[in-house]
């Protein structure tokens, strides 16, 4: 039987969705957990802060990158075949970082083991979606989609809190050894599905020089940000890199304008909605880099395990859950602008309450406990009005490219969110001069040893605060009032 005939004669069922969505938890639950462990790994590894932190951004680097290739790739070749792909890459990934030794080949075994991590994330996000859409309808469909943005918004809620614990009773390496479990019972559950390819036309060639030309732009600048401190801003490899960076970039916007496969699309451009959706979706999800601040913040600073840090999070893990629905009701009343907007400024609010580490550590708990279910709230009311935005008014023929610029969009800001932001809390953590720059401005409670990570908290959340305001900007600039964005 032809594949697309049999792909459309198959209904999915529930061992093929839970097999979906253990690949959907294996990065938003598993890997994702490095966002509050990282502390716990750098240290039993001797790993320096600046590394552990290009560590934790290379996975979502790696995701964004490649995720709208493996999207097209996945229509190609069989969406079940990059899935299994992903299953492979995150079970070799993980092992890489589970057995990472302490030593000189602590950093290498890590930061490939996240990259194969971030590489099966980017094979399984688009090519599982589109199984999704492929084997069910109707009100089947509406369920397991519903389910599949559980196992990541609730993945992405719980990660913190589930490493925490992992880490407190089992050890940080753990995490991982239970994640190549899930990834096996994934492969296992999927096993016996037809598979799945679009119908497409014409041959496909793979835009090589486009994908090259971008990863050596993205990943020179992500060792800029997260490096530079160490390697000096303006030495002449700090300036070499800052160099590589804008060639290839300028390289790969001209090849892109140009080739007829190029797998980035500029003309999506020409849509201010999609544009100004598209650029706040890049700076909200790059406020993920409040988590990594926040947590180190009251590990390296108030002196909380990663159990006790993850407890802090609980609230956002609740309110992603709960409030994305309301997400969903709010975009059919008032259209997606006034959502966005309101998601916004919840989000902004929330970071706020998260950043006066001038505090007692009594006070900023609970704070910060607030903070974090805020942070939910304004991430869940944001998230599918802007998706809206971005897809509603394009043409059918270019949905499928948008949606993956889209969700490269996600990856890239979560990467070089976290990235700069832990860049900032480092180099000023580090730097007990740093401790002058909120003298007289601010009143510093309890121990007053820890001012510099203290205050580089506070500015380090502070960039995230801005990230919020200019994606306000770019809604408000871009996004058409009422019930329908018009193109």
């Amino acid at each position: 039987m032809d594949t697309a005939l049999q792909s459309k004669a198959y209904t999915g069922n529930d061992r093929l969705l839970f097999g979906i969505i253990m690949g959907v938890i294996a990065f938003w639950l598993f890997a994702q957990t490095t966002l509050n462990i990282a502390p716990d790994m750098s240290r039993d590894l001797g790993m320096t802060a600046s590394m552990m932190n290009a560590a934790v951004a290379v996975t979502s680097l790696f995701s964004g990158i490649f995720i709208v290739v493996m999207g097209g790739l996945a229509d190609r070749v069989g969406r079940l075949k990059i899935t299994r792909i992903g299953f492979y890459l995150n079970i070799a990934g993980s092992l890489l970082v589970a057995l990472t030794p302490q030593g000189q080949l602590a950093a290498p075994f890590m930061l490939l083991g996240r990259a194969l991590q971030g590489l099966s994330a980017a094979c399984i996000m688009p090519a599982s979606l589109a199984l999704v859409k492929a084997f069910w309808d109707g009100p089947g469909r509406q369920r397991a989609i519903s389910m599949w943005s559980i196992g990541s918004w609730g993945g992405s809620g719980l990660c913190a809190l589930f490493g925490g614990l992992m880490s407190q009773h089992f050890g940080w390496r753990s995490i991982f050894w239970v994640g190549i479990a899930v990834s096996v019972l994934g492969l296992w559950l999927m096993h016996g599905a037809p598979e799945s390819r679009a119908e497409t036309r014409g041959e496909y060639r793979f835009d090589l020089a486009g994908v090259l030309t971008f990863m050596v732009a993205m990943v020179a600048l992500q060792v800029l940000v997260t490096q530079g401190n160490q390697l000096g801003w303006a030495s002449p490899l700090g300036l070499g890199l800052l160099a590589v960076t804008g060639v290839f970039g300028w390289l790969f916007f001209r090849i892109e304008r140009k080739a007829s496969n190029a797998f980035f699309d500029f003309s999506l451009f020409r849509n201010p909605t999609y544009t100004g959706a598209t650029i706040s979706n890049f700076l909200i999800n790059g406020t993920a880099g409040t988590l990594i601040v926040s947590l180190q913040l009251v590990q390296l600073g108030g002196g909380m395990n990663a159990q006790q840090a993850g407890f802090l999070t609980l609230g956002y893990a609740v309110a992603i859950i709960a409030f994305i629905r309301v997400g969903e009701k709010l975009l059919q009343r008032f259209g997606p602008r006034k959502p966005m907007i309101w998601g916004c400024l919840i989000t902004g609010l929330a970071i706020l309450m998260v950043a006066p580490a001038h505090l007692l550590l009594s006070d900023y708990k609970i704070l910060a406990s607030m903070g974090y279910a805020l942070f939910g709230v304004g991430l869940a009311f944001y998230a599918t009005p802007s998706t809206d935005a971005a897809l509603s008014n394009l043409p059918a023929a270019q949905t499928g490219s948008g949606s993956g610029i889209y969700k490269m969009a996600s990856s890239l800001g979560a990467a070089f969110g976290v990235a700069i932001s832990a860049a900032i809390f480092t180099a000023l953590s580090g730097d007990s001069a740093s401790m002058n720059w909120l003298e007289g401005v601010i009143s510093f409670s309890g121990r007053q040893d820890n001012l510099a990570v203290r205050e580089a908290a506070i500015v380090a959340l502070g960039f995230n605060v801005l990230m919020v305001v200019i994606a306000i900007l770019a809604i408000m600039l871009t996004v058409p009032k009422g019930e329908k964005a018009q193109a």
